[in-house]
Formats: C-alpha cells, structure tokens, sequence
C-alpha cells in the first residue's frame, strides 16, 4: 500500500470517527473548495508582514523576531475576516458549531500547541514562501500525539510520528509565488538599481514575463502612494514598454482574454502579465494568437525584431 493510499483511509476513518471533525472539514471544503481564497490570505499576510510599500522588503528573511512571532496572529485575523468565522468562547474560531483553535507556523510541523487546546480540533497552516507551498489541517489534539516540551508558557508540538493523523483540507499546495524572491539575483539587482519607481518597475516589467506579478509586488518595486498609476499608459510602464514591443494585461475582462489566447497564465485579481508580441505573418500558423488594432500578435522569442506594440483594447470588466 502506497503512502497516499494510507492517508486516504486514515482520513476517512477520522471523519467516520468524529462528527466534529468531519463537520468541520465538510464546512471548510464548501467555503473554499480549490483552497485559492485560503491561499490567497496566506500569500496576502506575507506580504502585509513584509510591508513592501513603505520598507522595500520581499524576503521572510528579512522581518523582525517580534515581526515573526505577530504572523500566528494575522493569519488568524486574516482567515477569520475572509471567511467570516464566529468567535470562539474558549478557542479562536467557532465553525460549523465547534470550538476551533488557529495555529500557523513557517516551519512545517512547528504548530506550538497551548495546553487549553488539549481535545480540543485545531486548523493547523503552514506556508513556506521559499518552497512557494502551503498546507491547512484539522487534528483534535491528545496527549500522547503530543512532545512534552519545557518552555515556559507550556506550549507543545504535534510529534513527527503523528502528523499522519491530520486530516488535510490542502497539502503542498502552491501558494502563489513570491515573484521578487524567486526571480534570478541579477535581474532583481537590476530592477532595484534604478532610483525612482517608474524606472523600477519598467524593469520589473522587462525582467518578468509570462508570469504573474501581484498587486504587492508593484507596491514594492514602486515604493509610492500611485503605484497603480505608475502601470497604466500615459507615462506609465504600459506606454514606456511599447516600443520594446511589451504589452501589460491586468485583470480587466478584456486583458485576461488576450492572455488566454496567447498562452499565458491569466490575471487574477490585483495582478498582471507582462509579454513582447510580435505581428503574426501571413505564411505562420500559430495556435496562440491575439487579434489587437485590427492585426494578429502572438508572443515573441529571442532574436525576433522588436516591434511597436499594439495598444491594449478599453479597459472593460
């Protein structure tokens, strides 16, 4: 029997075995069936940790100890407003009925267990933005699953040999990627040489194509109150990049539809995709194409001529 396999009949005996849980569990995989909105909150309490605006700061690496320690707690302010939990009277959460406790850790398997918590389910998260993965659990807690630890507050850990028992709502998802720090050294060295925003983030632009670049990350590159204007045409990158043949598709209806039908990731909300396109020539054939100022543009590769990019169409929802 294959580990996987394990996992599911251990699962399955766990929410055959307590209602609790597997009300729980059913609630949680209705609210957010795919996982993106709980993975968005993860990759949007990064970010607020980081506070890219005002520090220019995009690696975990670089917070505080206290900065570090206060992220338990946003992630259980973050996960409570987007999904609208009730309060608990003796644990954080109350979801579907049930007393729930809230624990994140960086460090898989580093959840610090607190001793009221004992019998009592708790959602255990991680994220890791180095591996770009996240995971969302439900365990109800016993004593023998647990380290015996000797810190002051009497915190515990879940012992390595009893994470199988979690009931997993995700596991080594992908949280959406931290583009700054995942980006080549060099080019982020590039990008941030320049003095002034909109010279940032053209880089940016030039730099990362084909990828999607959130909101947060322009308000990084930026580091002003108008990043938003420092995109758009009219001086901003979308105009500065057009004679390098590089258009900029955001979120609105129209820009996600150009990216589908040039093969790239399509925008999310508060993000954009960066591309150089070229004119498709008559004797090409090409599957992914998009028709803008009347004229046929597929993405371009490596030596091919740069040409003045098409105006993106109205910005239409």
């Amino acid at each position: 029997m294959d580990i996987s396999a394990a996992a599911n009949i251990q699962s399955q005996a766990a929410l055959n075995e307590d209602s609790e849980l597997a009300s729980i569990y059913h609630f949680l995989r209705q609210l957010d069936p795919t996982g993106q909105r709980f993975a968005c909150v993860l990759r949007d309490t990064i970010d607020q940790l980081l506070n890219g605006e005002a520090t220019g700061r995009y690696d975990w690496k670089s917070l505080f100890k206290t900065e570090k320690t206060h992220a338990g707690t946003i992630v259980e302010i973050n996960l409570q407003r987007e999904f609208k939990f009730d309060d608990g009277i003796t644990m954080d959460y109350l979801i579907a009925g049930v007393e729930v406790d809230c624990k994140y850790s960086q460090q898989f398997g580093g959840w610090m267990i607190p001793p009221e918590a004992m019998g009592h389910i708790c959602l255990l998260v991680w994220a890791d933005d180095y591996k770009s993965r996240w995971s969302a659990g439900l365990l109800r807690i016993r004593d023998e699953w647990l380290n015996q630890g000797n810190n002051r507050d009497l915190k515990l850990t879940i012992k390595a040999e009893h994470r199988n028992k979690i009931l997993w709502l995700q596991h080594e998802a992908e949280l959406p990627i931290n583009v700054l720090l995942h980006m080549p050294p060099s080019d982020r060295e590039l990008v941030f040489s320049h003095s002034t925003g909109q010279a940032r983030l053209n880089e940016l632009f030039r730099r990362v194509q084909g990828q999607r670049i959130s909101r947060n990350v322009i308000r990084t590159v930026a580091q002003q109150k108008d990043y938003m204007k420092r995109v758009r045409g009219n001086g901003g990158s979308r105009s500065a990049l057009q004679h390098e043949g590089i258009i900029i598709m955001g979120d609105y209806e129209s820009h996600r539809r150009i990216a589908e039908q040039l093969g790239l990731p399509i925008p999310r909300e508060g993000e954009f995709v960066s591309a150089r396109v070229r004119e498709l020539t008559s004797w090409e054939k090409c599957e992914n194409s998009a028709e803008l100022s009347g004229r046929r543009w597929i993405c371009a590769v490596g030596a091919d001529t740069v040409q003045l990019a098409p105006v993106l169409p109205t910005h239409t929802r």
